[in-house]
């Protein structure tokens, strides 16, 4: 794929292991239509139990506002959910946009820049439309000021996590080195999601729906940084 003409991180040719964008576009539309699934079960009440037995199973007994295990796993699940935090993701994003400005690489600049604010955009309306309470077995997650339902950090660490993997896996020559960049994107996402499940900060498929939803609209804005690429092109 190539987002811009003169762009020379992205190559005019297309790379033969790169999804076609109608691939793209499919594996976003299944992504939107399990969000949109797991929005009516949790509308009609059917993860009611799903979501509270799980959450239940991680707590300790004896204490619910406790997670299972030994407490250094409950310090590292916390380290692990501050890489999705707003403040870590934003460092990320204008670390990532100041590279691309510095080396005149507008079409990454403009992909990064679109995918991240609009992505907070569609997360935060997404929550003020569901209004979803946080569990209730830790208070202070209860008393938050901010609705459950998706997950912030699952939404935004998949859109940030996932597009920027992908313009740096884009950037390597070798097929090896472009598995192993986005597959670490792709584990920190999931580890930044379970670990708001495990410390009680969100129902799994508040998880869950951030997860399809962060990753769709990443999708999206790929396929449409494809496009405009191509439209770019002499």
């Amino acid at each position: 794929m190539s987002f811009t003409a003169e762009d020379p991180a992205y190559p005019a040719r297309r790379d033969p292991t790169q999804p076609p964008r109608f691939a793209t576009l499919v594996a976003a539309s299944v992504l939107l239509a399990l969000f949109a699934g797991i929005s009516a079960a949790i509308y009609s009440g059917g993860l009611t139990d799903f979501d509270r037995g799980l959450l239940l199973a991680l707590r300790d007994q004896l204490n619910p506002a406790d997670a299972l295990g030994p407490r250094w796993l409950a310090v590292g699940a916390r380290d692990v959910t501050a890489l999705g935090s707003t403040a870590v993701l934003t460092l990320a994003t204008i670390i990532a946009l100041g590279y691309f400005a510095l080396e005149r690489r507008w079409g990454g600049f403009a992909l990064v820049f679109v995918a991240v604010i609009g992505g907070t955009l569609v997360n935060n309306t997404l929550k003020a439309l569901v209004q979803r309470a946080r569990p209730d077995f830790v208070a202070e997650i209860a008393e938050t000021s901010t609705y459950s339902f998706p997950s912030g950090h699952a939404f935004m660490s998949a859109v940030t996590f996932l597009i920027l993997g992908a313009l740096i896996a884009r950037a390597r020559p070798d097929a090896v080195g472009r598995a192993f960049v986005f597959s670490v994107a792709v584990a920190l996402t999931l580890l930044v999601g379970a670990s708001r499940v495990y410390l009680g900060m969100h129902w799994p498929s508040d998880v869950l729906a951030g997860w399809c939803a962060g990753a769709s609209w990443a999708l999206l804005c790929w396929a449409a940084a494809d496009w405009l690429g191509r439209r770019a092109r002499p």
